[in-house]
């Protein structure tokens, strides 16, 4: 007797589910089974990747789902009234049901959702065909009506059912419910039914129960040992074997024997690697083909005034490939939103990918890269022998992205776009917690063995891998707990959420295709329920529409430029020999300056000292772990100091703009071309082919260029030494179209910097935002730069950082304890009835409700009043009677008396401070910027010791360029003040601290271990002046200083 599991349940039951497609599908096939149903709550979530799978191991798929009825109707939610739901199995039988699963789940979450996504009777009846339906679980309705005794009622229930689905409707009878059975197998006999059993299958074997337990938990918030929380620890729901099945139900053998039956009825086939590309909106008249070769027409001239033979013969053959595979409509599709964002003021990006290796790309406005100039490859781009949709990713400013999805959805109709899904699973260090909460454990101990995991490294690596962590599984038997339930729920999916780029576009209504739901965060956005690799296996167009804030940067740059100048910069055509802009590459002040950042590449730059954009594109390609190795050689044979060579002349006209170093996998394939009579599309197959290091493909390849190789006449032995070129390639070759794109943005960021300082310094600190740190690092930068920044000012500072006469101005928004309402207001008043004139005026025209004691001592303690003439440590003295004063202002302005508003006549009243006090002194203004702003802002405390050190000490800007090639002895004395003190304890339980130190260049964090801090417990204090005898150290991505001696300044 054979038997099919019908209603199971994966990780796609978010929090419910535990077991992972992969590991069902090779259950079942040990069990021998040769076919499998996939029935998540409510969603269709996994159903391709179940599919795909499932084929490709011989399981046939029965897709399904546990789907949710209303009993009162999907459109009803009434507060404890529609919150009641009944269960449901629906499986397709063919393409028909297929499609009609898909409508049903979409309406359920578009229409029906309330708690939980809901369909009812109604729209049922109008969706059953092709479909299998089974009564559900213990929650299925006429199951709860059972338990109810509500006999008759549950003899019409199936009798509806019946007369909907005919002999395709089977009463379900599960392990789980034995109270139950007798009376749905009367019921079965009476109206002429079939039974069917099933399992009910949430985890795949039962010592998975504990795991499944602390999902659950984790799903309710509760802990194991919780009264009344939800659990099914008292039920094996793990994926039985045949045997046990059929011995469970060895009293109604015609329920197993329907399984197989249900299964024979099952026979869908989803069409994969379709393409359904849409169709671009033409004008009257028009092909896709003729209109896409006037655009090109029409633009030609933009980007070539005189256009040469290479730029004839290169469109001519893009054109020809993009017609006969069949992409025309896309190009059309790219163009034009891309074309409609740069004409809205939108800053795109210059290109992304292989995109920027064609031509066509480049005269439609797509990309900004010329491909000829850089030698770039189409066939990387689109390979008229494998024939996939491009990829075309697409960069916009990330505060305007929204704006260009908006545009395409009014395009093609906001039923044929939506966004992506896609799944956050629990990592290691999350499901270790995670666990050990449910399990009721201190969150110190769990949080003790997460961190002892490395990050992106699977648990059970790590356990092999960390002693400490091996060493708490073997003796602590909380923690061996905890790491073992941790190992089952790593790599679940714990929650949806919208994918941050991908959108998908079909010239059809989606739902056509694909299952559709609300975004998880209710912004209201209408998201696929399959992720990416779903939709391009169903062959539906996804593009990338990526928010880039580098693109943000130069967007409010420009605005910034136009608005103080006048002046209109074409950031997509610049000249691309800038003088101020190479001489900034060479200085390798890269802050702000897009992918040249980090300490180690602005080591590099400082050592090529960049002279073209080539050299840019050389080091965005090989800054990567691997090829970064590669660097120095470049640089040597840059300036003549190492020879280049060559294994065979041939290779000279490929190699020798990098010096004889292989570093684009462009490079690797017009070798292929060159020397081995590859077609540019062949060798773009080579590429793949090594990059999937699959050996009989490698083995093909190898042979293939080897003989082409002899048969241009290369000799054996030199073949073979061309050949061992390749497999580095593919390790290390980068996409050169890619860097050149990126390598443009870098060029345009660094050209702002140069000739626009104050407007692109402005830029980056608003956006930044709340990130005090960063903030902190660019106002230095800022200084560096000669530029003043000035403090927040109520009568000159807007919300955001402002360009004031050449200086940058701090907003009020960054400010604590001041919000955006009090903001707005300021700001409005001042916008409306002028500047302050003094303070007592500021305090009689702001009556808002957030003007109180908190905000205002905050505005005095940063020196916004300052220009009004408030000294700030007088005016906190006198607090209480400013509230006072304030207060007043607001009783008369609401009883209409208006003797404090400039009537003829009239004066406004005068705020008198009634206390004393001392002036502001200095260190305290500052320990108040530091405060309130996050930094110091007129001066830096540490400047008062600075004759004290002279120049004994290291800056500390210095720290972060320091490696172990440079950093000599790593011996050195630090000067500065103390920003910040973390106490933590050693595994050994010794107390240590972990010190934020700042001088005038920069902080940095050094380490005081017990004996120093010992020695002198009372020196680590925020606000005092230290010198520290210390030494670097280098575990972890930036260096350290560990503390040997400290002296107070």
């Amino acid at each position: 007797m054979k038997f099919v599991h019908l209603h199971v349940h994966s990780h796609y039951s978010l929090l419910d589910g535990l077991a992972k497609i992969d590991d069902l599908i090779k259950k079942t096939k040990e069990l021998g089974m040769d076919s499998l149903a996939l029935t998540d709550h409510g969603n269709l979530y996994g159903a391709i990747e179940f599919y795909k799978k499932a084929r490709k191991e011989g399981i046939k798929p029965i897709v399904g789902v546990e789907a949710y009825l209303a009993p009162n109707g999907r459109l009803n939610k009434r507060p404890k009234i529609d919150e009641a739901r009944y269960h449901l199995i629906l499986l397709a039988k063919n393409k028909t049901g297929w499609k009609n699963l898909v409508r049903l789940v979409t309406a359920a979450h578009l229409e029906g959702f309330y708690y939980k996504p809901r369909i009812d009777k109604e729209i049922l009846l109008k969706h059953a065909e092709g479909l299998v339906c089974l009564s559900g679980c213990f929650s299925g309705e006429i199951s709860r009506l059972l338990s109810q005794g509500k006999m008759s009622e549950a003899e019409e229930a199936a009798k509806w059912y019946q007369s909907v689905f005919g002999g395709d409707f089977y009463l379900e009878i599960q392990p789980h419910a034995p109270e139950i059975h007798k009376l749905i197998l009367d019921m079965a006999e009476k109206l002429k039914i079939p039974v069917v059993a099933t399992q009910d299958v949430h985890y795949v074997s039962l010592d998975d129960r504990t795991a499944h337990e602390i999902l659950l938990a984790v799903q309710t918030n509760t802990k194991l040992d919780d009264q009344d929380r939800l659990s099914l620890k008292n039920y094996n729901v793990s994926l039985r074997s045949p045997e046990e099945m059929i011995e469970l139900f060895r009293h109604v053998p015609q329920a197993i024997e329907n399984t197989a039956r249900i299964a024979e009825k099952c026979n869908l086939e989803i069409d994969l690697n379709q393409t359904y590309l849409p169709s671009f909106p033409l004008p009257e008249g028009e092909t896709a083909m003729n209109y896409l070769k006037k655009l090109i027409a029409e633009r030609l001239p933009l980007r070539f005034p005189r256009t040469t033979k290479e730029v004839e013969e290169r469109l001519s053959h893009e054109i020809d490939v993009i017609e006969k595979t069949g992409f025309v409509d896309y190009f059309l599709i790219v163009q034009d939103f891309v074309n409609w964002a740069k004409n809205h003021g939108i800053v795109v990006g210059p290109g992304r990918g292989s995109a920027a290796g064609s031509i066509v790309s480049y005269i439609l406005g797509i990309t900004d890269v010329d491909p000829l100039k850089y030698d770039l490859l189409f066939e990387r781009f689109l390979n008229p022998d494998r024939i996939q949709v491009p990829d075309i990713d697409i960069d916009f400013t990330d505060t305007r992205r929204d704006e260009v999805l908006a545009y395409i959805k009014d395009k093609y109709g906001a039923d044929k776009v939506a966004q992506i899904i896609t799944f956050g699973t629990m990592m290691a260090r999350a499901a270790v917690r995670d666990a050990g909460r449910a399990l009721g454990l201190p969150y110190g101990f769990c949080d003790q063995i997460a961190k002892l995991i490395p990050f992106n490294v699977p648990l059970k690596q790590s356990i092999a891998a960390v002693p400490e962590l091996k060493k708490m599984m073997d003796e602590n038997e909380d923690a061996k707990k905890i790491l073992e339930a941790a190992i089952k729920l790593e790599g679940t999916a714990r929650h949806a959420s919208v994918h941050a780029c991908g959108i998908v576009i079909s010239s059809y209504p989606l739902v056509n295709f694909v299952p559709l739901q609300r975004a998880p965060q209710g912004d209201d956005a209408i998201i696929t329920q399959f992720e990416m690799h779903s939709i391009e296996d169903l062959g539906l167009l996804k593009i990338d529409l990526l928010g880039l804030k580098n693109l943000t940067i130069i967007e409010k740059t420009l605005r910034l430029v136009k608005d103080l100048h006048g002046i209109d910069i074409d950031i997509n055509n610049l000249l691309l020999d800038d003088k101020k802009t190479f001489e900034l590459f060479q200085s390798a002040e890269m802050t702000g300056v897009f992918q040249l950042e980090s300490s180690g590449m602005r080591r590099y730059l400082k050592e090529l000292k960049p002279t073209e954009l080539e050299d840019i594109i050389v080091m965005i390609s090989l800054y990567r772990p691997g090829p970064m190795e590669l660097i120095p050689l470049y640089i040597k044979r840059k300036f003549g100091r190492e020879k280049v060579t060559y294994i065979h002349p041939r290779l000279e006209p490929i190699l020798e703009k990098t010096y004889g170093v292989g570093i684009y996998q462009e490079q690797m394939m017009r070798i292929a071309r060159d020397l081995a009579g590859f077609t540019l599309a062949e060798a773009d197959t080579l590429r793949k082919a090594i990059g999937k290091k699959i050996k009989k493909l490698l083995d093909e390849q190898k042979e293939k260029l080897l003989n082409g190789l002899v048969a241009n006449g290369i000799d054996k032995k030199t073949a073979n030494q061309i050949w061992e070129l390749f497999p580095p390639f593919a390790r290390y070759g980068f996409n050169k179209s890619h860097g050149a794109a990126y390598a443009l943005i870098s060029y345009r960021t660094a050209y702002l910097k140069a000739n626009f300082p104050v407007e692109f310094m402005t830029s980056l600190l608003n956006i930044s935002g709340s990130d005090v740190e960063r903030v902190n690092f660019l106002i230095n930068e800022a200084k560096r730069l000669k530029i003043k920044v000035l403090p927040p000012d109520v009568n000159l500072s807007l919300q955001d950082f402002t360009v004031d006469q050449g200086n940058i101005r701090f907003g009020l928004l960054a400010i604590k304890n001041l919000g955006v309402n009090i903001v707005e207001v300021v700001i409005d008043e001042r916008s409306r009835g002028g500047p302050f004139q003094n303070f007592s005026e500021f305090l009689n025209r702001i009556q808002h409700r957030d003007l109180n004691k908190k905000s205002l001592e905050s505005l005095i303690k940063c020196g916004a009043f300052d220009s009004l003439g408030v000294d700030r440590a007088r005016a906190l003295a006198n607090i209480d009677e400013i509230i006072r004063f304030n207060q007043a202002a607001k009783k008369m302005k609401s009883a209409n008396q208006n003797s404090l508003f400039g009537g003829a006549g009239l004066e406004l009243a005068a705020m008198k401070f009634v206390n004393g006090g001392e002036p502001t002194d200095k260190k305290m203004m500052l320990i108040w910027e530091k405060e309130l702003l996050g930094l110091y802002i007129t001066d830096h405390p540490f400047n008062a010791y600075a004759s004290k050190i002279k120049k004994q000490t290291v800056p500390i800007k210095k720290i972060a360029g320091a490696t172990p090639n440079n950093a000599g002895s790593g011996q050195l004395l630090l000067a500065g003040v103390i920003t910040a003190v973390q106490k933590i304890l050693t595994k050994r339980g010794d107390p240590m601290l972990f010190v934020s130190l700042e001088d005038a260049t920069g902080s940095t964090e050094v380490l005081v271990f017990s004996d120093v801090l010992n020695k002198n417990p009372n020196v680590w204090q925020e606000n005092k002046a230290v010198m520290i005898d210390g030494r670097l150290s280098f575990k972890g991505n930036e260096p350290k200083v560990i503390v040997n001696a400290v002296k107070e300044l």
